[in-house]
């Protein structure tokens, strides 16, 4: 009986993930087997934690460690991995990073990375999936009675508004960012907040915090002066959504972020 032909494998065929969100995206695509090194940062999913290598942080990299793999792509996000594309670069790696920074271009990384690791077929089922979701989250919002102000803070000190896919989340959700004009900002300089009675004057019915990996305080948030006037203080409505799930420029966000969200939007909405 003729034994069946190895599948062929296209694209690169060891893969490097300096962040999380290409590591869920390979594997929710079954394409795991790629990866031979992430980020250290990663949690989803939770066996790649426990079963691959830890490279690199954020902003830094062991790269004597990824040369060791013989990686024949790297992938990063954004302008912070810049200077570790740079010195993998000139040590003669493939590196590719992404720089996408709302929700339609976290579909073009899914989009592109699928198409370099030769699983269109399974993109686009991914991509369906996940657009379905956030279409549910939305009709469901539709309903609402009223829409509330949110204030998503992404760091406490100095204060931080939310990058561009939260923002296009809360709407998604039924929600009225506070800082749209700041979401639109490539780099979290852009999105500092200096004078905190600005906050109060955009008076959010909501106020969510995600310090990028450390503990939301909310105690230190109703402290702060003048915030005793905002309506989210005055009844409340102050939460956290932990960073893994809603900072993470990929499936996290547009899955579990996007419900977080959606819940405490909800929930403001019933005590109306």
């Amino acid at each position: 009986m003729p034994t069946s032909a190895p599948r062929l494998i296209k694209g690169p065929k060891r893969i490097i993930c300096m962040t999380e969100e290409t590591t869920e995206t390979l594997y929710l695509l079954g394409e795991q087997d790629r990866i031979v090194g992430i980020s250290g940062y990663t949690v989803r999913p939770p066996e790649a934690r426990r079963d691959k290598p830890k490279i690199s942080a954020f902003t830094s990299a062991k790269i004597d460690k990824i040369l060791d793999l013989k990686p024949d792509l790297v992938l990063g996000f954004s302008d912070m991995q810049a200077d570790i594309a740079a010195d993998l670069v000139r040590a003669g790696v493939n590196v590719h990073i992404f720089n996408h920074r709302r929700v339609s271009e976290i579909f073009d990384m899914i989009h592109m990375l699928g198409a370099m690791v030769g699983a269109a077929q399974k993109t686009d089922v991914l991509i369906s999936e996940l657009q379905s979701g956030l279409d549910d989250i939305a009709q469901k919002a539709a309903h609402f009675d009223k829409r509330p102000k949110v204030y998503f803070e992404e760091w406490n000190d100095p204060m931080i508004a939310g990058i561009g896919w939260v923002s296009d989340l809360i709407e998604i959700a039924g929600g009225i960012d506070c800082f749209p004009d700041l979401a639109s900002s490539q780099g979290a300089m852009g999105r500092i907040i200096a004078d905190p009675s600005e906050v109060v004057a955009r008076a959010p019915d909501i106020i969510i915090g995600s310090w990028c990996g450390k503990k939301f305080r909310p105690e230190h948030v109703r402290a702060r002066v003048g915030w005793s006037d905002i309506p989210a203080v005055r009844f409340d409505h102050i939460y956290e959504i932990k960073s893994p799930i809603i900072l993470q420029p990929g499936p996290a966000a547009l899955t579990d972020g996007v419900c977080a969200l959606h819940d405490i939007l909800a929930s403001w909405v019933s005590a109306q």
